[in-house]
């Protein structure tokens, strides 16, 4: 068969795409980003488009012409710079069902989530509540897939942060420590979806293994997946994390995807359960996903520098903007090692392109899609004012304050956060 995934670049898309090739099928896999996917699943017929700009029907009559199967894979936690919860989530999947009625009426299988309980009226479930709703109306064959919090052998969103939270020092501090939470494995739901392939399964099912666990002892489960001595764990007042929660729907904002944005955290507070029928789909426990998937070294490395890491964006970002601004406000002091190489107007010009570049960089690496560009440019700027100052005032690398010296650390920390920029 010929089946299109979206969002096929993803933790649940990839697993699904490369069961479905393993299955003889065809499968043309829709992401955003699909370059470095295209050389680690060659078998795929790799397209790039964005959700966000296919919300009519006419954007899809070319894509779906031949499939035979379309598996959306594709969602998103909250509005941000990067995503768009209306377009990618409901406007998208609408126009995809009207193309589909009019033309070989494949079959959808939709991955969602459950939609109910408090957080339901939140933009992420009402969304796709309202793609679930209109695809059961549609009159196509469909499976709507609800499977609860899905682990991996890869990380991704609160699977990284369960991870990140289990690899703590000495104790571990959580929010909601006593909330339910049920858990199946990432091959499940590719199992349900070659099920449903396979033999044409629809309805509406919910997915999950026969347990129930915390979130205080899945945390430890995952820190002992990682060979780490048994932890305390502190339960902490949700109050505690409001701070880290707007943190986080700011750096939303501006692109990046935390799992400790609000919609994540109140989602979290009612725990993740489902309401589970007979559905012939058997969900594998957390313990037992764990087991099949050792964990190495490089997991530990994963888990000890995700949190980490927006500590590492931030401090790189706060190190160049205050070394743009403070140099402002003694400008004609800052300058005063170029005269004897060029007048004095020069200088101060020269000085104070240096500042607004030292700006501009760290305000833009805060920006998701600008990182990678200011990171490098960090890198560049770097260089070239080591190379400009040991040729112009080679004493500076003997001054008592360092600020030549200081500028080596930095590099070696904007080279971290290139490391560890990519988030899948």
């Amino acid at each position: 068969m010929n089946i299109l995934i979206l969002g096929a670049t993803g933790f649940i898309g990839s697993v699904v795409a490369a069961r479905l090739v393993a299955d003889g099928h065809a499968v043309t896999g829709l992401g955003r980003n699909p370059t470095r996917a295209r050389p680690k699943q060659p078998a795929i017929d790799w397209r790039r488009a964005d959700l966000s700009h296919m919300t009519k029907a006419d954007d899809w009559d070319e894509i779906l012409n031949g499939q035979h199967a379309v598996v959306n894979c594709a969602g998103a936690l909250q509005d941000g710079l990067s995503d768009n919860l209306a377009a990618t989530q409901a406007e998208a999947m609408l126009a995809l069902y009207a193309a589909a009625k009019r033309g070989s009426q494949p079959l959808i299988v939709q991955i969602s989530a459950r939609t109910a309980g408090a957080a339901g009226d939140l933009p992420f479930l009402a969304t796709k509540r309202r793609a679930d709703e209109a695809l059961a109306a549609s009159g196509l064959p469909c499976l709507i897939l609800r499977p609860a919090l899905v682990l991996g052998r890869n990380a991704h969103g609160g699977s990284s942060l369960l991870r990140a939270l289990a690899a703590l020092p000495l104790a571990l501090p959580l929010v909601h420590a006593e909330s339910p939470v049920e858990t199946l494995s990432v091959d499940d739901v590719a199992e349900a979806v070659s099920r449903a392939v396979a033999v044409g399964l629809c309805g509406d099912i919910n997915l999950a293994a026969d347990e129930i666990l915390t979130l205080a002892d899945l945390v430890s489960l995952h820190r002992q997946w990682l060979g780490l001595l048994p932890a305390r764990v502190f339960s902490l007042a949700p109050w505690l994390a409001k701070p880290v929660m707007w943190l986080a729907d700011v750096a939303g904002l501006l692109g990046w995807r935390s799992p400790l944005r609000s919609t994540a955290m109140t989602v979290m507070s009612e725990g993740i359960r489902s309401v589970k029928g007979e559905s012939g789909l058997v969900a594998t426990s957390a313990a037992a996903t764990l087991s099949a998937n050792p964990s190495g070294v490089q997991d530990l490395w994963f888990a000890r520098l995700y949190l980490l890491k927006p500590l590492v964006i931030s401090g790189l970002s706060a190190f160049w903007l205050l070394s743009g601004l403070i140099p402002l406000l003694a400008l004609q002091k800052t300058s005063a090692h170029f005269p004897p190489f060029m007048p004095e107007s020069t200088a101060t010009a020269l000085t104070l392109a240096t500042c607004l570049i030292d700006v501009a960089l760290g305000a833009a690496v805060l920006v998701r899609p600008l990182a990678k560009r200011a990171l490098l440019g960090m890198l560049a700027v770097s260089f070239a004012y080591l190379a400009g100052a040991s040729l112009l005032e080679p004493t500076l690398w003997l001054d008592p304050l360092g600020p030549l010296v200081k500028v080596l650390p930095s590099i070696l920390l904007t080279l971290t956060a290139l490391a560890t920029l990519d988030e899948r």
